[in-house]
């Protein structure tokens, strides 16, 4: 099948390349010359393991194409989808849905023949109708099918996200876009995915309650990781304990400094404000993001403690400085409220983030480093902030060494407290004695 996709940004890119993968004929689109130029030249705009190589490799069998300008690629496509950016709008927190209706308005001038346009942005309840309604100023005559096909991609394993999805969530209301979003992904067959069609307005809230759950998930066990803290348990065999039960699961039980990225955040905060407007207000998410956002807060405060309550003048090292493992993706990271609360205090930090470049231009009076070493060198006191690989298999002996004092602030529960302090180190972590 004849694909677009419209914006080349984190979900754009991953899903084009992953349905050429599949066997489509797929031209991703986007208005940044700049960005367009260096994927034609294979060089990713983003960190995502194995991107690059699928690129390259449907590049050359002629199934990918990039371009800045959609006309010719709209006017053949069987499917069209809008994966531009919803950011949360600057002062109220409701999803900005500038860059999706824009999309809509301009395909909608370009389509050909009977077309379906699908929403692959995350947007809220009733945009479907919205650019349905677009659709029909802009073009009465156009033959076109609105359709809802919410993305459930983890940065870092976003491509096996894709290819291997626990489900597929298609809403539409013109039965016509069925087979074309059925043909879409045929390839899912083999493994027996799921795919769940439903109304449109269904899967647009499906996606945000999706994103809603798993972030009252982390914010529940982070906040029993200050309680097992109190009352001396340890919060990791608290949430195996939990995990094994089926109903529960042990995915996002994982104790940490307080969840970010692009996602979470962002789309708890509009869900709010769409439940509010509509009178069922979501207490449970709204209590959600307020505790996940002190509780960043309140980790600078952690790392005080580990120094005995005084970190003017202290070097302190950072490890990690991206949301997650396996992505360059700043956004919302927990180091973004932490680094600058404890230069705040007065500390001098050095840090280093495999792929953490932005945090160059996010981040003011910073010592970045080139490896987790120069980072410990001469420090007062190691923060462990994002669980990268090679962060999990030190030397510690190596790492002792080159400290000013051994202690260590281990955010994300990567070491054991008993081999850490028969080492030698005064360790702290999250939710264990």
């Amino acid at each position: 099948m004849r694909v677009v996709m419209i914006g080349t940004g984190y979900v754009g890119l991953v899903s084009g390349v992953c349905f050429a993968e599949f066997g489509h004929t797929v031209t991703c689109v986007d208005k940044d010359e700049g960005k367009i130029a260096r994927l034609q030249a294979g060089v990713m705009p983003i960190y995502e393991p194995g991107l690059e190589a699928l690129v390259e490799r449907n590049v050359a069998q002629g199934r990918l194409f990039f371009a800045t300008d959609p006309k010719a690629a709209v006017a053949e496509a069987e499917a069209v989808f809008i994966a531009v950016g919803t950011p949360s709008r600057r002062g109220d927190g409701y999803a900005d849905l500038s860059y999706v209706y824009a999309a809509a308005e301009e395909v909608a001038e370009l389509v050909k023949g009977f077309t379906v346009l699908v929403t692959k942005s995350t947007v809220p309840v009733g945009t479907g109708d919205e650019i349905e309604a677009i659709v029909r100023r802009k073009r009465p005559d156009a033959d076109v099918a609105v359709v809802s096909n919410p993305e459930f991609l983890r940065e870092g394993s976003a491509i096996e996200d894709f290819k291997r999805p626990d489900r597929v969530v298609v809403g539409l209301t013109d039965e016509r876009a069925r087979p074309v979003m059925a043909g879409l992904y045929r390839p899912l067959n083999l493994n027996e995915t799921p795919i769940l069609f439903t109304d449109r307005r269904t899967s647009e809230l499906t996606k945000y309650a999706a994103n809603a759950f798993l972030a009252m998930k982390i914010t529940f066990i982070n906040e029993m990781a200050d309680l097992c803290e109190k009352v001396g348990a340890d919060v990791q065999q608290v949430a195996r304990g939990i995990g094994l039960d089926n109903r529960i699961g042990s995915k996002f039980l994982h104790a940490g400094p307080g969840y970010g990225g692009s996602c979470f955040p962002k789309d708890t905060l509009a869900l709010t404000r769409t439940a509010v407007d509509a009178g069922a207000p979501l207490r449970l998410v709204e209590t959600t993001t307020l505790v996940n956002e002190a509780r960043k807060k309140a980790m600078a405060g952690k790392v005080a403690a580990a120094l005995g309550g005084e970190v003017a003048g202290k070097t302190i090292g950072i490890l990690g400085l991206t949301f997650k493992p396996n992505t360059d993706d700043m956004r919302d990271s927990p180091a973004l409220d932490i680094v600058p609360a404890l230069i705040g205090m007065g500390a001098r930090i050095q840090a280093f983030d495999p792929e953490g470049h932005e945090a160059r231009t996010l981040l003011c009076d910073v010592d970045f480093k080139d490896g987790p070493y120069a980072v410990v060198e001469g420090a007062d006191a190691l923060v462990i902030l994002t669980e990268w690989d090679q962060f999990r298999a030190l030397d510690l002996d190596r790492v002792k060494s080159l400290m000013r004092s051994p202690v260590v602030v281990d955010l994300r529960n990567v070491y054991r407290p008993d081999e850490m302090r028969q080492r030698g180190f005064t360790y702290a972590s999250i939710g264990r004695a």
